[in-house]
């Protein structure tokens, strides 16, 4: 039975936003710093904040634009970039993601100025991977062309349904026939580097229903495809209507089913899936993602958006979380005053936050965390001796649910469904193995204290 599939998925979509908690350990078993290597390449997150109107399942950080001020915005989000990039002392960025918010909003202008600073300061590869979402409005189809002028090699169509009626349902401001436009547009300007959104567990959608809305999707989509299951965030419109009963949603039976359906049709049509929610064919995968599912450095740049990297401009030595303003109005302003909107540092110093985030980002991933990857956070902690002698994990392993060798730590085609229900036992007996080992830490430079006191 694959159940509660989708809740571990939605925790961990933000990278690494699960841990921002801040607790304050004070003991380590390794100082946590980054090697040289990961401090010189990061990937670039760029959040727009803004959207016409509000989905009735949406809870992101997005808001309605009042007036128009692009101009003032792209020079805010050139400064905040050129900030960050010269604190973060980065040789080079390998990837950059437009998301939001509706990013296809923006002024290609808008998207151009920023990849200029980023080209200014650091080195920009020439085939790095530069996405932007796009709603499939004509406005958006409209503006495709001069986004990819601008230097957009990759586009990420929110489609969602290509049911009119869940469309108009879920608040979504284009039809099904102008998302089958912009899938075609998109293809034509980026071919073979399109990724389409769709979304199941949506209110009144059956299996049969889905399996021929997959039908259909896979006859216009290009190499790469994210699965979402529709939640219901608190404070939605969404969530107020289901409370009320005014709306049912499927239940988990057949939401799993709908994903376990997803994912066999897409085999089927040549795609393999590389993580949860993604799915690609021609080696089409979001490098992007990638990086932070990897654990590897990205910066944060537009109201709201979040970053991990080592600050070496002022000093740093170790990676920092960092969360920019959420509000656009006071994130211009906080980037016209200091030159970034940045409201919350966290210092991931500490072995547990660090490997905790290695951990559950990795396990996304159908290759999982092989053992050199490991090694680089924890290099006395191996993945052997963390989770090979548990008995939880044992009885994964048993099951079949997961796989620990010589290769990595990974869950097999039947425990990707249901990460969530292995990622507590995980977790679990990291901490308690972490605890164990400090535990001896304090034990052995007490004796040695003692040792070496007058008596």
């Amino acid at each position: 039975m694959i159940k509660r599939t989708f809740p571990a998925v939605r925790r961990v979509l933000s990278p690494g936003v699960r841990y921002f908690s801040g607790r304050d350990t004070t003991e380590d078993v390794c100082d946590g710093t980054d090697s040289p290597h990961d401090t010189k390449q990061a990937s670039l997150y760029v959040h727009w904040p803004y959207c016409l109107r509000r989905c009735s399942y949406c809870s992101f950080n997005k808001y309605i634009a009042r007036e128009d001020n692009s101009h003032i915005m792209t020079q805010c989000f050139q400064r905040e970039t050129e900030t960050l990039l010269q604190l973060s002392q980065v040789s080079s960025i390998t990837s950059v993601f437009f998301g939001g918010g509706t990013p296809s909003l923006a002024h290609p202008s808008t998207v151009a100025a920023i990849l200029e600073a980023v080209s200014k300061h650091v080195n920009l590869f020439d085939k790095a991977e530069i996405t932007l979402e796009v709603n499939p409005t004509p406005v958006g189809m409209s503006k495709l062309k001069d986004f990819c002028h601008a230097g957009v090699n990759r586009v990420s169509i929110g489609v969602q349904s290509l049911q009119d009626d869940d469309l108009i349902f879920l608040g979504r401001d284009h039809s099904c026939h102008q998302a089958l436009q912009t899938i075609e547009e998109a293809r034509r300007l980026c071919p073979g580097r399109v990724s389409i959104d769709v979304m199941f567990g949506r209110p009144r959608q059956s299996i049969e229903s889905w399996e021929n809305e997959l039908s259909e999707l896979l006859k216009v989509c290009d190499d790469h495809v994210s699965l979402y299951q529709l939640t219901l965030e608190r404070g939605t419109q969404l969530f107020k209507q289901v409370q009320r009963g005014e709306v049912a949603v499927p239940g988990d039976d057949v939401t799993a089913e709908m994903y376990q359906c997803a994912r066999r049709t897409l085999h089927q049509h040549g795609f393999l899936q590389y993580e949860v929610s993604n799915f690609a064919r021609h080696n089409a995968v979001s490098h992007h993602n990638m990086s932070y599912w990897k654990g590897r450095q990205y910066i944060g740049v537009g109201p709201g958006a979040h970053g991990r990297f080592v600050p070496l401009g002022e000093g740093g030595v170790v990676r920092e979380a960092r969360i920019q303003t959420l509000e656009p109005d006071v994130w211009i302003r906080e980037v016209q005053q200091r030159g970034h909107g940045t409201r919350r540092r966290i210092q991931l110093h500490h072995l547990d936050v660090r490997l905790e985030e290695v951990l559950v980002m990795g396990m996304r991933t159908t290759e999982g965390i092989n053992h050199k990857h490991w090694e680089l956070f924890s290099p006395q902690l191996g993945l052997h001796e963390v989770f090979g002698k548990s008995n939880d994990v044992q009885e994964l392993l048993q099951s079949g649910q997961l796989i620990l060798d010589d290769r990595s730590l990974r869950c097999s085609w039947d425990g990707l469904a249901v990460l969530d229900s292995i990622l507590p036992a995980l977790l679990v007996e990291l901490e308690t193995k972490i605890l164990q080992r400090r535990q001896r830490n304090h034990s052995s430079d007490g004796q040695t204290e003692q040792a070496s006191s007058p008596r």
